[in-house]
């Protein structure tokens, strides 16, 4: 299988890389800092240095002509301002979208977030205008023709992997390690009955597979 990840060099893109790469599927990461290359390439990833901010649709399928899937796993991070939460958060995730139906690409897979939907575009509240700004990629995306699985983690931590998660379309408010999201953002790739699907996601309760199969 090969996979195409936007933002390949945050934390949850990286462990899905090496999971991939574990078991010898093509991984490529959408970075827009060409210094972040070499870390993807020690992981096992092909690194593409390309700004969604900057690019257009067809920059953007040229890249992932030839997947069998894309991953959207980037974002402005929580120290960027209102305005990057639409350019990159809901517009990068949109473009990606554009993008992969422009290549023939149809399976999609975006991490979200578990407030997505709530919030206003008009908030002094960074995480506000973010959770909004998720919420229409989300829905944006839905609309695309495109096999979508939309998973929406509550708070990432840097714990370790406990293998287990609570997924649901009303789950309450908790935490999970970045690297169970990876794990959970793996299965989601193997199996498309979750393509249609869009689902909260926090750590403890089920092991992986058995929480998924609750999707189909």
């Amino acid at each position: 299988m090969r996979v195409v990840i936007a933002g390949g060099h945050g934390k949850i893109a990286r462990h899905l890389i090496r999971l991939l790469a574990v078991r010898g599927d093509e991984a490529v990461g959408i970075i827009r800092n060409p210094d972040h290359a070499a870390d993807l390439e020690a992981d096992g990833a092909e690194p593409v240095v390309l700004d969604l901010e900057e690019a257009g649709v067809v920059e953007v399928a040229r890249v992932v002509t030839g997947a069998d899937a894309v991953v959207f796993a980037a974002g402005a991070g929580p120290g960027s301002g209102r305005d990057r939460k639409l350019t990159l958060d809901r517009d990068g995730a949109i473009l990606l979208a554009d993008g992969a139906v422009q290549a023939g690409v149809r399976r999609y897979v975006m991490v979200s977030s578990m407030g997505a939907g709530t919030g206003s575009p008009d908030s002094d509240d960074a995480f506000e205008v973010y959770s909004w700004a998720k919420g229409e990629a989300d829905d944006a995306v839905r609309e695309r023709d495109l096999d979508v699985t939309i998973v929406q983690p509550g708070r990432l931590t840097d714990d370790e992997s406990a293998g287990r998660v609570t997924v649901g379309t009303d789950v309450a408010r908790g935490q999970i390690p970045r690297e169970d999201v990876a794990l959970v953002l793996l299965a989601v790739l193997d199996r498309e009955a979750t393509a249609g699907h869009a689902f909260q996601l926090v750590g403890g309760g089920d092991e992986i597979d058995y929480a998924l199969s609750s999707l189909a």
